[in-house]
């Protein structure tokens, strides 16, 4: 993103990347499935006709349990009637009237759904589980951490007892920038200035690598302590949605103001399916059958855009006033792939394969997001040009000569050369660039049979090439058949095509 960075470095004081919201999600994984469940009721001798008694009598425990709790630390044990209300901001205000600090801030009582089990039978007509839908209580414990601040562990009260974590990464660094002295201004759950920006990143980094399993397992221990009495083995932890920001730091709210509606109106008009598949390390061939979409809303405290593709999103908008954040949530992390370590066929070898849920491939979830955001940072680098557009695509509507060869001006808002800027623009060339058949391809032309006229068509496509590079929009990767977009070419062809695309009564307005 240091295009981005640099177009505006008058007015950014700082960017910072790390975790907003983590959503962790655990499971007893030898009942989290109906055979498994089978195998446990059998061991404890539990016969089928008495599972409704028996799951309803542990669910008692963990209402006894939970009220016990809070009875024990003066905390209240308070009954949410509506699953849709916010529980967070019940706990804020709990926190704020009884002056809590630090520990159990409330237990909170909801039924919303969830996924169980019911006793059915197969085709044979034997009795099994199966999975499905249904509504029973979940327990919401809110603590006021020393480390994260206020968060919340949920806990379903009926078999299989699934827990969620929610932590903010925000909270974190705050206490421990206090911690360690670092002055900082913080607004609601972004930052506006940090003293030591290179040290605070480090902090929000040490995120990653932390070993969570102990963490997470000692606060499952303190709201269930049903697994180690029916001797369960502890919780598998996964990552359920994870939310990876980078912000952009202005130093003032006048100053991303007189940016970002520009920053909006491009991210809106200009990013495509294609632009968002690649933003987020996707494919763009025709293998893909997702969906994917954009989406603008205007709130009270600003615009933010969202763009999916599929589970997943990536959006942006303004906090604060002053801070401009990209924001990459993966909750499906399958969609993306790690390296690691395989075996296939008795050979073991490093292969590209999907993501895991699990807490192993953390750091290359973190890793996928981050690039995400700074992708779409450098995309929108060429927005918000500091020059009328005449003096942008001047630079290139004169004759040039390179290498004692004269190439021919460009014409920057005619159909023909717009043509040629749409094709170069393509998102699926953002990361990786693209060869004369890529390029012909995005122009719309089919591979003839004929080898003489593919001839012709590659010496046409490479006559272009030419005439780009010798304006400096593109530059080819040494030691490689591929081209690149320079920072002066994403100027000057967005610029462009958007002097093509625009109204002409917007603009005599």
């Amino acid at each position: 993103m240091d295009g981005f960075i640099q177009r505006h470095k008058e007015d950014v004081i700082g960017v910072l990347t790390g975790f907003d919201r983590l959503l962790f999600r655990g499971n007893l994984r030898s009942i989290a499935y109906g055979q498994g469940l089978d195998r446990f009721l059998g061991a404890v001798g539990v016969r089928y006709k008495d599972f409704g008694p028996y799951a309803e009598g542990l669910s008692e425990k963990l209402k006894s349990h939970a009220e016990q709790l809070a009875r024990a630390t003066g905390r209240p044990y308070q009954y949410v009637s509506k699953s849709t209300q916010s529980k967070e901001e019940i706990a804020r205000d709990i926190a704020q009237r009884d002056g809590i600090t630090d520990g159990l801030v409330c237990v909170l009582r909801c039924v919303e759904p969830c996924m169980s089990f019911a006793i059915r039978r197969d085709h044979g007509g034997a009795f099994r589980f199966v999975s499905q839908e249904r509504k029973c209580l979940h327990l919401y414990f809110y603590y006021l951490d020393r480390e994260f601040g206020l968060m919340h562990v949920r806990l379903m009260t009926w078999l299989p007892f699934a827990i969620q974590v929610c932590l903010n990464g925000r909270e974190y660094l705050a206490r421990r920038m206090e911690a360690a002295g670092i002055v900082f201004e913080q607004r609601d759950n972004c930052f506006v200035r940090i003293d030591d920006l290179p040290r605070a990143q480090k902090m929000m980094d040490e995120l990653i690598d932390r070993k969570w399993e102990r963490f997470l397992g000692a606060l499952a221990k303190r709201v269930n302590p049903l697994p180690a009495k029916l001797n369960l083995y502890g919780y598998y932890w996964s990552v359920r949605e994870s939310e990876v920001a980078t912000d952009v730091m202005f130093k003032d709210a006048a100053a991303l103001a007189k940016v970002y509606p520009a920053l909006v109106g491009h991210a809106i008009q200009c990013f495509h399916c294609r632009d968002v598949l690649r933003f987020l390390g996707q494919r763009t061939n025709a293998r893909f059958s997702g969906q994917a979409t954009s989406s603008l809303l205007e709130r009270a405290e600003g615009v933010r855009i969202k763009h999916w593709i599929q589970e997943n999103s990536i959006k942006m908008y303004d906090k604060q006033g002053s801070v401009l954040r990209v924001e990459t949530t993966i909750n499906n992390v399958r969609r993306f792939k790690v390296r690691r370590m395989t075996e296939r066929q008795g050979i073991r070898r490093m292969r590209w394969i999907p993501m895991r849920l699990g807490l192993a491939d953390l750091a290359r979830r973190v890793e996928v997001s981050r690039a995400a955001n700074e992708r779409y940072l450098e995309a929108l680098a060429v927005v918000d040009v500091p020059a009328p557009v005449a003096k942008v695509l001047d630079t290139v509507s004169r004759r040039v000569v390179e290498k004692d060869r004269p190439y021919r001006a460009l014409r920057p808002i005619s159909p023909e050369d717009g043509r040629i800027f749409r094709a170069v623009l393509s998102g699926e060339f953002l990361i990786r660039g693209f060869t004369n058949r890529e390029f012909r391809q995005a122009m719309g032309q089919i591979a003839p049979a004929a080898p003489q006229e593919l001839r012709r068509q590659s010496g046409r496509a490479t006559r272009l090439l030419r005439l780009l590079r010798a304006h400096g929009l593109i530059y080819k990767v040494s030691h490689t058949r591929y081209y690149r977009i320079t920072k002066q070419g994403q100027r000057v062809m967005s610029a462009a095509l958007t002097v093509r695309a625009a109204d002409v009564a917007k603009l005599a307005a």
